[in-house]
């Protein structure tokens, strides 16, 4: 008899701290293309999410930093209820009042000159490629090269994971000629880069998907002073960090930069598919049929769009998300140090931790079992973006829950590590 074969398996972390009932309502007819836990969210308030059981979550993921307003804000049931009573889709080909006055008000507020409304951050930065690209046929003799960071990920479609490269969820897919990517927060890189063929450098302020990491001050007025020098366009990716995420409507003004086309999607649209390009000057070259769409600008979703920027330009609402802030940074912080993790990146209500190990995904699942939901974009690092509106209450609750589920991880990775020994 083979000794060997009567040891029992080794631990997992998983089962270690996972050790409540599963539920196995979930569909096998959905495609499992997202890791998603098992349970069946039904409604949400605010900061909080209830599943079938009626459960409470608190979640500072807010989808990954789309429900800017948290869950079900009011202000979103009466713009979408009011808008749907009267038109919700009269086709891209047709003007709507509702698409006029959003991008009315998105220009004068962010001092751009132009501004389309698409369905999600993924196709306003493959918009942002294209109308660089038409600069580039119009102005700077064809050129058609996009540079940008290595560590960042500009939104889903093809061409925009092509401007992007090295998160983990880009792995699998194609990338499209007319690309280059240096390190972010690297200047020489840049200046190295660059060509007779470069129309254009793409950044975000903030690498969110890399871990939350923020360009310094010094890099991104760099970016800028480059471009300006070389005669070549600026693109900001403001997805996840625009529309107050950062403390103001764009994080551009935190830098002191002015992009020429700037993306803004999540945010926007307050949990519901909405996106924006914005351009300024020179890069206002679009022409009737250039881009097209069937659900560009609809009414319904551009109605919840000035809902949202109305309320994140209200006054007194950029102080509360700086405050809030502050007050979620410093008690991360005392966590951090507490449980032996390491750095923590961002602004506004847009953080990232660094942990001492690859843990992040045990970490998450430990804090959905103590009834909060977090978002791990790199396997060492645990991101936070609660709602905009979040109370400094709904912060410590977090606090006590985060401090719940690192102690969960200590324990079990203390428990596999006997297990390995025996």
């Amino acid at each position: 008899m083979n000794l060997f074969n009567l040891r029992r398996p080794a631990t997992s972390l998983d089962d270690l701290i996972l050790d409540a009932p599963r539920d196995d309502r979930s569909s096998e007819c959905l495609m499992p293309t997202v890791a998603r836990p098992p349970q069946v969210f039904v409604r949400g308030q605010g900061s909080w999410l209830w599943d079938s059981d009626d459960r409470a979550y608190l979640d500072f993921s807010q989808g990954s930093a789309a429900n800017s307003l948290g869950h079900s804000p009011q202000v979103l049931i009466n713009a979408l209820g009011d808008q749907a009573q009267v038109l919700i889709n009269p086709g891209n080909g047709l003007h709507n009042r509702a698409q006029l006055n959003l991008v009315d008000r998105l220009c004068h507020r962010t001092g751009s000159d132009q501004a389309y409304l698409l369905n999600s951050g993924a196709e306003a930065c493959e918009a942002a490629i294209k109308l660089a690209r038409k600069w580039g046929q119009l102005h700077r003799g064809g050129a058609y090269r996009i540079i940008s960071a290595s560590s960042g990920c500009h939104g889903r479609s093809f061409a925009a994971l092509s401007a992007s490269a090295g998160a983990r969820e880009n792995r699998f897919e194609p990338q499209l000629p007319g690309f280059s990517h240096v390190p972010f927060n690297d200047l020489p890189a840049l200046h190295a880069a660059v060509d007779a063929q470069t129309v254009a450098i793409m950044l975000e302020p903030i690498q969110s998907e890399a871990g939350v990491i923020p360009a310094t001050e010094h890099y991104l007025k760099g970016v800028e002073r480059l471009c300006r020098e070389l005669g070549i366009l600026l693109i900001l990716d403001e997805v996840q960090t625009g529309l107050g995420r950062c403390g103001t409507l764009l994080a551009e003004e935190q830098y002191g930069v002015r992009a020429d086309i700037i993306t803004l999607g999540k945010g926007l649209g307050g949990g519901v598919p909405l996106a924006a390009l914005l351009a300024r000057g020179k890069a206002c070259c679009f022409e009737v049929g250039e881009l097209e769409g069937t659900h560009h600008g609809n009414a319904l979703m551009a109605s919840v769009g000035v809902a949202v920027l109305d309320s994140v330009l209200a006054q007194g609402f950029f102080e509360h998300v700086r405050e809030s802030g502050c007050y979620l940074a410093e008690g991360i912080a005392r966590l951090a140090y507490r449980y032996e993790h390491g750095q923590l990146r961002g602004q506004g209500l847009m953080w990232g931790l660094t942990l001492s190990d690859d843990s992040a995904d045990a970490v998450v699942k430990a804090a959905l079992h103590e009834g909060l939901i977090l978002n791990a974009p790199q396997p060492d690092c645990l991101r936070f973006t609660p709602a905009l509106t979040v109370s400094k209450s709904n912060i410590d609750e977090m606090l006590l829950r985060l401090a719940r589920a690192f102690s969960r991880v200590r324990t079990a990775q203390l428990q596999c590590r006997k297990g390995i020994a025996v």
